[in-house]
Formats: C-alpha cells, sequence, structure tokens
C-alpha cells in the first residue's frame, strides 16, 4: 500500500512537471526578465509592467490568430513581433530580438553586416519604461505568435537608444 501511494505520488509529480513547462516563460516576469537583462548589459534601468500596454499587446495578437503574419500594428505603442512552431515562448521570442545585438553598432548607431536589429534596440530603448507583451497560438498553422508592446515607443531616426 506505501509503494502504491508512492508511486501515485511520483506519477502525479512527473505529470505536472511535463504539463507545467507549457506555461514556463511566459508571464509578465519572464517578459520582464529577459528586457531587463538586455537593458542591464547597456546599462539602461529596468522596464515595469503596464497593464493597458499589455491588454493593447493581447488585443493585436488576439486580431492575428487566423493568420499571425508579422504585420506591425501601426499603434501607439513602439512593438515587437515574433512567432515561432512548437513550444515557442514568449522568452524565446524576446531572445530572438536580443539575439540581434551583435547586429547593432553604436558608434554608427546603426545595423550592420545587411542584418535585422531594430527589434534590439526597441529592447534596450533608454525612454521605453512601460512593457506589456501577449503570446497567442495561430489557427491556421499551430506556430505562436509573441508581441511586445512598448511605451513610450523608440527607434526614433537619428536618435540612440541608449
Amino acid at each position: 500500500m506505501v509503494l502504491c501511494k508512492h508511486s501515485l505520488a511520483f506519477l502525479c509529480l512527473m505529470s505536472l512537471a511535463l504539463v507545467h513547462p507549457s506555461y514556463a516563460q511566459n508571464s509578465q516576469q519572464d517578459y520582464l526578465n529577459a528586457h531587463n537583462a538586455a537593458r542591464a548589459q547597456v546599462g539602461v534601468g529596468p522596464m515595469t509592467w503596464d497593464n493597458n500596454v499589455a491588454a493593447y499587446a493581447q488585443r493585436y495578437a488576439n486580431s492575428r490568430m487566423g493568420d499571425c503574419n508579422l504585420v506591425h500594428s501601426g499603434g501607439p505603442y513602439g512593438e515587437n513581433l515574433a512567432k515561432g512552431s512548437g513550444s515557442f515562448t514568449g522568452t524565446a521570442g524576446v531572445n530572438l530580438w536580443v539575439g540581434e545585438k551583435p547586429y547593432y553598432d553604436y558608434n554608427s548607431n546603426s545595423c550592420v553586416g545587411g542584418k535585422e536589429c531594430r527589434h534590439y534596440t526597441q529592447v534596450v530603448w533608454k525612454n521605453s519604461v512601460r512593457l506589456g507583451c501577449a503570446r497567442v497560438q495561430c489557427t491556421n498553422n499551430g506556430w505562436w505568435f509573441v508581441i511586445c508592446s512598448y511605451d513610450p515607443p523608440g527607434n526614433y531616426i537619428g536618435q540612440r537608444p541608449y
């Protein structure tokens, strides 16, 4: 009987371990941690979560569920968009944007090597201090769509991010 109870407890624990990763790296704090780590590397202060910005991001993410194309909203906030398959998380999306760091040249304030870097510069934009993000699963292909919105927006031509 004791062995049976331990086996059942172990089975429940393993089931939770298998289910929990689907929620990992998608919380408000996960988005903030990923952004603030990148910002700290270049001496930029941390962002805070903003429920209004997050509600905007969620509405926009919901509107893209049917096709999940990376089309900017043209809304009031700066934004970064990403999509990925499988267990693509919000943190993975932020890591894609931060992964553009090697292509940003501070001295020339430009992207180099023909590579994109403006997602990264939005992440570290010193005047963007409020963050809201959302993640939805696309209904047309099962991929995941991630958006982070920034207030105030960044990436102004001629201005450095930090």
